[in-house]
């Protein structure tokens, strides 16, 4: 049975929506919605609730009128970056029927001329503005839900620092409806205008000559990262994330995270993908802090703790990465232990004890094991050399299904 009706409003409220959703708030005995959209409106007979807050509680509220005929006011599209998501978590698809409105981006696209499929489209509504930061590239066109009208000088504030300030933004405030209002500045020249809370940004981001280009591809210079010397070096990381072979919705641990470089370019590789970073020492824990605003990827989480005891109680990871810690009592073993069938385990050595300890563990798990070496160019007086680094060696494998 079809009791739920989520629909998609835009600012044209009411009179925007098509006919079976007109019919639908008709004939529903409860309508769920923002105060906003329920003020949009014409009389009508139903119980009517406004979101609760906080917005987590949202199950408490809509789980009890399951079996009566419910309708969910949404904004825009419901499926993107909308509610309908969170409510398939707990209410079967075939209890509901969504009917949507036009799309925030959709409508922004249509405004300014921009083709969707040439666009990167990403919500900060919710989520911090660090997010911003893995999708700043040179000439790209990000199409952005923001939070509130604070989004926008943060955002350009990220632009700036990082040498995009000619970047064009455009603000979309109030789109299909009697109050829009569009402008366009740069990234530098953010006027103290108030804007309204219900924008959309679209940006064109432009880079000076000095601008920080961060590839999303793994192997981020080492210097984009703030540091102690003690992180898996740009060559290495590289076939080190090739190797965990992320992919979207994944999760990695990082045991011994040093500035977190592994798990942050994990997180920057595929949509979705999550990470935990376990370290013990105060001063890398607040380096990864700062590395993950700076690189985009602040829904990284940071587990302060030695391991194997900080492992304990958290989900499951797709693959592990022990960069640190190995020759401690358990860290392999409850590593191991979690880490789900067919995922992937790096570790990366240096010494020979870590390679005695790698060398029982192919005998046991198989795998593969990899010995690395690289050198850098260095001057010796006028004259050249190639200086080679420490050799790193890699046992990587597969748990078995």
């Amino acid at each position: 049975m079809k009791w739920l009706t989520i629909i998609g409003m835009g600012e044209d409220g009411h009179d925007g929506l098509q006919a079976r959703a007109r019919h639908a708030i008709a004939t529903a005995e409860v309508i769920v919605g923002s105060e906003r959209l329920l003020a949009f409106l014409p009389p009508h007979k139903a119980e009517t609730h406004e979101w609760p807050q906080p917005f987590s509680a949202v199950v408490d509220r809509i789980t009890p009128l399951r079996g009566r005929r419910t309708v969910i006011l949404a904004t825009g599209d419901p499926l993107n970056y909308g509610v309908a998501r969170k409510l398939m978590t707990f209410i079967p698809f075939a209890e509901m029927e969504i009917i949507p409105h036009l799309s925030a981006f959709s409508f922004a696209a249509s405004r300014i001329g921009w083709s969707m499929p040439d666009c990167d489209t990403l919500t900060l509504h919710g989520r911090h503005a660090a997010n911003v930061e893995a999708f700043i590239q040179p000439d790209v066109r990000l199409l952005v839900l923001t939070e509130d009208g604070t989004t926008i000088p943060e955002v350009a504030r990220r632009l700036v620092q990082r040498g995009f300030g000619k970047s064009a933004l455009t603000v979309l405030e109030n789109m299909g409806g009697p109050r829009e209002r569009q402008s366009t500045f740069s990234a530098e020249t953010v006027p103290s205008t108030e804007f309204s809370p219900l924008n959309t940004l679209a940006i064109h981001c432009v880079a000076s000559p000095e601008a920080t280009i961060l590839s999303r591809l793994a192997g981020l210079p080492d210097n984009a990262f703030e540091h102690d010397g003690q992180l898996t070096k740009r060559e290495v990381r590289a076939a080190t994330l090739a190797a965990l072979a992320p992919s979207p919705d994944k999760l990695l641990w990082d045991v011994g995270a040093g500035c977190g470089s592994v798990a942050i370019e994990w997180m920057r590789s595929a949509r979705g993908c999550e990470a935990f970073a376990f370290e013990h020492d105060a001063e890398r824990l607040r380096m990864i802090a700062a590395n993950a605003d700076r690189l985009g990827t602040p829904r990284l989480e940071i587990v302060p703790g030695k391991a194997p005891a900080s492992l304990l109680g958290h989900a499951a990871p797709d693959a592990v990465f022990i960069g640190g810690g190995l020759g401690l009592p358990g860290v392999f073993e409850t590593s191991w232990e979690h880490l789900k069938p067919g995922g992937n385990m790096v570790v990366n050595v240096v010494t020979i004890e870590g390679e005695l300890h790698l060398y029982d563990l192919h005998e046991k798990h198989g795998g593969d094991l990899v010995r690395m070496e690289v050198s850098h160019l260095h001057r010796i007086g006028p004259l050249r050399a190639l200086k080679p680094r420490m050799a790193v060696t890699q046992w990587r494998a597969q748990k078995p299904w």
